[in-house]
């Protein structure tokens, strides 16, 4: 069977959006093209590629394996591309980096550091961006890397892709609510005051989208800009925070129980843009290097 490569973008962009519409949108095609274009794909392949529901859809495990081997493709594709492409990049453009707000806190600036100090004719612009944000941004080739987040429901990524474990937990002082306690839902963590990022940081939005509109309405006593701010309030017994597991330093005097979302579960993974060139494979490896290092705060 010869696969289209539009079908195979589009077959990505509707499971990384979970919606044939969004993906379609994603592309500039409209729903009935899309979704024919969906069908078409299942057909030749010959099994269900997608679970649909009134939610959106998911994909089958043959889904699963067509989008995870579509990315090596594209990949492989996008590579091509820009072995030739990237010598056409314009001299002194800055690398975009794009990622959200749990590995803008420790991953992001450790690799900034020993690239740029590595590599100083080379320029880095950093965008605190939701994944989804991100992913679009990526695919329209407004930038060149992406730290984003895969979670337990995507397909899984590569294992070169793989950065660092990115799961959700609930953190509060140790003699409070948490101790003893291995997980919570969201729903139990709700029913105690909280603290968190700002309403309009990626990690806030990403979180509240996943939990959708029958989430409980939290009472939020104070609200930061950053995670390192947000663990000191739960320290200090101000209220109950979620946040990545990896920016809670285990040395702290902090409970630390699992929040029981399956969404919880997330990885960090680096995307490429659709325009790589000069300097973009440097900054990636310097993107695995730090991830390899512990990343808990000092």
């Amino acid at each position: 069977m010869r696969y289209d490569l539009l079908d195979l973008r589009l077959f990505r962009a509707v499971v990384a959006e979970g919606s044939i519409t969004a993906g379609g949108e994603r592309l500039h095609l409209s729903l009935p093209s899309a979704s024919a274009r969906i069908r078409a794909l299942e057909h030749h392949a010959g099994v269900a590629l997608l679970e649909r529901g009134r939610r959106g859809v998911r994909p089958t495990p043959a889904g699963i394996a067509l989008a995870r081997h579509a990315g090596e493709v594209l990949d492989d594709l996008v590579r091509l591309e820009g072995a030739v492409a990237g010598y056409r990049r314009p001299a002194g453009t800055p690398l975009v980096l794009l990622a959200g707000s749990s590995p803008m806190r420790r991953l992001v600036p450790r690799a900034l550091v020993t690239f740029l100090v590595a590599h100083p004719d080379v320029d880095v612009v950093t965008r605190e961006r939701r994944s989804a944000d991100s992913v679009r941004a990526l695919a329209d080739g407004e930038a060149d890397l992406g730290v984003v987040i895969a979670d337990a429901r995507d397909a899984p990524p590569r294992a070169e892709d793989r950065l660092a474990d990115d799961s959700l937990v609930v953190v509060g002082p140790t003699d409070g609510v948490l101790a003893g306690r291995d997980a919570m839902t969201f729903p139990e963590v709700a029913e105690h005051p909280l603290v968190g990022l700002e309403p309009d940081a990626p990690l806030t939005r990403t979180f509240e989208a996943n939990l959708g509109e029958h989430a409980p309405v939290a009472r939020y006593r104070g609200r930061a800009v950053d995670l390192g701010t947000v663990v000191d309030l739960a320290e200090a017994g101000v209220g109950l925070a979620v946040v990545p597991r990896h920016v809670v330093d285990p040395a702290r005097a902090l409970a630390v129980c699992e929040l029981a979302e399956p969404f919880a579960r997330r990885t960090l993974v680096l995307q490429r843009g659709a325009r790589p060139g000069p300097g973009v494979d440097e900054l990636a490896e310097h993107l695995r290097r730090a991830a390899q290092q512990p990343l808990s705060p000092t």
